[in-house]
Order: C-alpha cells, then structure tokens, then sequence
C-alpha cells in the first residue's frame, strides 16, 4: 500500500482530483491563461507538452515519489492548475508540497489557500505527517510569500541545487512545517478564508 492513496479533496471552492490523461485539454487551456510556461521560476508545461507533463507525474507517482492533484473549480469544473505531494518520505512521515500553479485568472484569489488548506489538512490529519515541506527557487519571491503567509518556517537555502527550464543552476528555498505548529495555522488558513471580502 502507497503512503499517498488516490483520494478526491473538496472544499472552499476547489476540487483536488488525483491527475490524469483526461486532464490535459483543462491543464493546456490553465496554461494557457497568462502564459505560464514564460515564467523562468516554474515547472509549467508548454502547451505542446502537457501529456508528457502528466505522463511523467503519472510515473513518479508508481515510483511512490509524487502524487499530482487537478486542481478544479468546484462551481463550474474548469481546471484551474496542479499541485502535488512530492518527496514523499513514508519512514519520517514527511511530504513536501510543490509543483503547484494555476491560471493566472485565478492567482491572488482563494485557490491557493484552499488548495493548501485541503493537503495540509490530509497530510497532517489523515496521513499522520511529522512535518510537510515547500521548496521554491530563490527567486520566486511570490511564491515564498505565499509560503511565508501560511505560516511554514524557512529552513534554509539549498545553493546550486537544480536546474531551471532555460538552463540555469538554481538556489532551492526550503520551507517547513511542523505537526505541533499545525493547530495553529489551520485556525489562521480557516480565519482568512471565512472572513467577509
């Protein structure tokens, strides 16, 4: 049995389903809203790389590295975007959270908390997670940000560590959070998404 088992996540909004081929028109029109694969600090396919894109989430996911998620609109069932456990370390029960994006018609609004909300909330309530972590490229500063407002600590800064799309050696920013530290941030994450807007 797989640590992460394909379960469906649906609350504040969004859907996580577990990524599939039938995702790839959704994922390619995602893409598409703003461009995404221009931005030098994401993993975002080109359009005319979207199969491959799940294709290789589909076997990291067999090799019990990664679990991708479709992030859908819970109103309509537009794809959103994608996020995913990856790292996934069964023996310290840790996952990190990553591969994440969405359409730009929808950054800066309730998605991405609601999407972390829903990981966070498994992967520490259901899966019995020690600890959940990020990693981002150092110079994704909107990224970080968002991490940071969470509530996640920085654990340092991993120099030299991966290459980016165009080539270039990266510095990875990791990001941690603790099961004692999750009570807590649920609380803020429910709060700031309950508020009146």
């Amino acid at each position: 049995m797989a640590f992460v088992e394909p379960i469906t996540l649906s609350g504040h909004g969004v859907t996580l389903v577990p990524l599939t081929l039938e995702h790839e028109s959704g994922l390619q029109a995602a893409a598409a809203d703003g461009a995404l694969w221009n931005i030098r600090v994401t993993s975002v396919p080109e359009p005319q790389d979207t199969r491959k894109y799940i294709e290789d989430a589909l076997a990291m996911r067999e090799a019990g590295h990664r679990f991708a998620f479709c992030v859908v609109d819970e109103a309509s069932g537009r794809v959103l975007g994608s996020s995913s456990y990856h790292d996934i370390v069964p023996a310290v029960k840790r996952v990190e959270i990553g591969y994440t994006w969405y359409a730009k018609s929808v950054q800066r609004t309730h998605v991405n908390s609601s999407c972390k909300l829903l990981l966070m909330t498994h992967a520490f309530e259901m899966l019995g997670c020690n600890v959940v972590g990020w990693r981002t490229d150092n110079f994704n500063f909107a990224s970080q940000a968002a991490i940071e407002r969470m509530g996640a600590r920085k654990d340092g800064v991993i120099r030299g560590h991966a290459l980016r799309r165009d080539g270039t050696i990266r510095d990875t920013v990791m990001y941690s959070l603790r099961a004692g530290e999750w009570p807590e941030v649920k609380a803020q994450m429910l709060h700031s998404l309950n508020k009146p807007r």
